[in-house]
């Protein structure tokens, strides 16, 4: 007869406390691996959030008619464009203007027609909450540029310029050109 070769009971219960130390390896592996994914998800909804709001405000100023009012107070500024035509809610020329609140220095974007800051209870606008804790919201504009820094506590600022925006002549000075021009034609 021929012996048959078989574990020992000895070698059994080594290999099954290797498996449990390699098994144990590979679910700390895991769980942070998910930990890794659960931040770096969090991450991309913060940062699609910002990208997108800076995308409005991007559009905003560029579909606007260039009449910007700007009031600075401390690190913010009031930004308000008397006509866009980059509506959220359908409007086809809409006011907007984009305020930093005290409480949390919340950035919030407010759209409607024919409003004035503070608002009224019975104006019927629009407001969306678009950023919160901010360091800095600071517009400016200087001959056709407008340039935009947006800074949230602990993190980077963001900027962006635009080009191109031309103040509207006022009526006044439309009427008063229109007179020269009027004058030198008779003239000639």
């Amino acid at each position: 007869m021929q012996s048959k070769k078989a574990f020992t009971l000895l070698e059994v219960l080594i290999s099954i406390g290797l498996l449990g130390i390699v098994m144990s390896a590979l679910f700390s592996t895991v769980s942070m691996m998910r930990a890794s994914n659960a931040q770096l998800l969090g991450y991309l909804e913060k940062a699609k959030v910002t990208t997108l709001a800076t995308k409005v405000l991007y559009l905003d100023i560029l579909s606007s008619n260039g009449a910007l009012t700007l009031k600075k107070k401390e690190n913010f500024t009031q930004l308000c464009i008397e006509e866009t035509t980059n509506s959220l809610y359908e409007l086809t020329l809409a006011k907007v203007c984009w305020v930093v609140l005290k409480k949390e220095t919340t950035l919030v974007r407010v759209e409607g027609n024919n409003f004035n800051l503070p608002l009224k209870f019975e104006d019927k606008v629009e407001v969306d909450t678009i950023m919160k804790n901010l360091e800095s919201f600071d517009v400016s504009q200087q001959e056709d540029k407008v340039l935009v820094v947006i800074k949230e506590k602990k993190k980077e600022a963001i900027s962006f310029l635009l080009q191109g925006i031309i103040k509207p002549i006022p009526e006044s000075l439309k009427k008063k050109n229109k007179r020269k021009k009027n004058k030198t034609i008779n003239k000639s």
